[in-house]
């Protein structure tokens, strides 16, 4: 049976989904924008602080399934502009042991949901 993951550390979810589905062993996540959850406002002063507010939520979901980032098996990244991969890449980066990082796939798409920059999804296992 799956279990649903939800917590109160990340943003509601702004359609008919959750935060994440544990099945098993296995958690896959929504894809996370940068949304204080506290205030339910976008933090896009910048894209590296969006970044930083996307991987922070997805800790936050993470936590609420008793894992961490180095669970985490692959990361898809969908951006807005290619001219920004360096930045989102390098605090990315910040958050995964090189040696252990996941796979992932960054691609670039037209719009994302409320017009963000960048969102980030997980697949993660114990």
């Amino acid at each position: 049976m799956k279990q649903i993951i939800n917590t109160s550390k990340a943003p509601s979810p702004i359609g008919p989904y959750n935060q994440a589905v544990l099945k098993g062993d296995m958690l896959y996540t929504s894809g996370q924008v940068a949304i204080d959850p506290e205030t339910g406002e976008l933090v896009m002063d910048d894209i590296q602080t969006e970044t930083r507010q996307v991987m922070e939520n997805m800790r936050a979901v993470l936590k609420a399934a008793d894992m961490d980032f180095s669970n985490v098996l692959k990361t898809s990244i969908f951006i807005s502009d290619m001219g920004n991969f360096a930045q989102i890449n390098e605090v990315y980066a910040s958050y995964f042991d090189e040696a252990t990082a996941p796979a992932r796939e960054t691609v670039e798409v037209a719009n994302l949901p409320k017009y963000v920059n960048v969102e980030i999804s997980m697949i993660a296992s114990r």
